[in-house]
């Protein structure tokens, strides 16, 4: 344990040449800058850079997070998809807050997102249900997510049965898929430096509007 001591404590951060970033030039909202800075990782060329992190915790508060894909940002906020059979939507039947986290590593960029959430429509859910590869589309009917698997052949197997189906009815919409929107609170936008100047600014909502704070790092 020791030498992995030392390996973590030899690794490089922050390599490389990492942007600037100027709080006062920010916009007013907090999903224009999210914005800004995802296109800017679209540009750098940085990997899934629509992958974050979900974090919710059930009625006994012990948190589980797991990485999935936003789906867009909205007038409502945040948007994820789920099965009503999973973790993630029974955490959030129980209690429907959860907080999202995006770290570009080549940018040194973490952006975090915490607030209630609530389900979109189901003509919205169903239209990115049909949205998804059929692959995916196939996995998501079957309603099994997280459950025990005996072997990854009866894996196979039950997916080339879903893919069968699909074919026969395309338009198919798996009946617990469920678009959701993060409806932010506070949002907060982390820029990281080498020399530990790292830079952290807040917006907090107000009302209808949001506040911006700079934050210690």
């Amino acid at each position: 344990m020791e030498d992995l001591r030392q390996l973590l404590r030899g690794l490089e951060v922050f390599a490389g040449e990492l942007p600037v970033f100027d709080p006062s030039g920010a916009p007013k909202t907090p999903a224009e800058l999210f914005a800004e800075w995802l296109l800017a990782a679209v540009e750098a060329g940085v990997r899934e850079p629509h992958a974050m992190t979900l974090s919710t915790a059930g009625a006994d508060g012990n948190p589980t997070a797991r990485t999935l894909i936003l789906k867009g940002l909205g007038p409502d906020g945040w948007q994820f998809a789920s099965d009503s059979g999973s973790v993630k939507a029974r955490n959030l039947a129980e209690r429907p807050y959860a907080a999202l986290t995006f770290y570009w590593r080549p940018l040194a960029r973490q952006i975090r997102v915490r607030g209630p959430v609530a389900p979109e429509s189901p003509e919205d859910s169903a239209a990115d249900f049909l949205a998804r590869s059929a692959g995916a589309r196939a996995e998501a009917l079957l309603g099994r997510q997280s459950r025990p698997l005996a072997d990854l052949a009866e894996r196979d197997t039950a997916v080339k049965e879903s893919l069968a189906r699909l074919e026969a009815e395309p338009d198919l919409v798996a009946p617990g898929w469920t678009l959701h929107s993060v409806r932010p609170e506070t949002v907060e936008f982390w820029q990281g430096d080498r020399e530990r100047r790292h830079t952290r600014l807040a917006y907090v909502r107000s009302g209808e509007g949001w506040v911006k704070q700079l934050l210690w790092p």
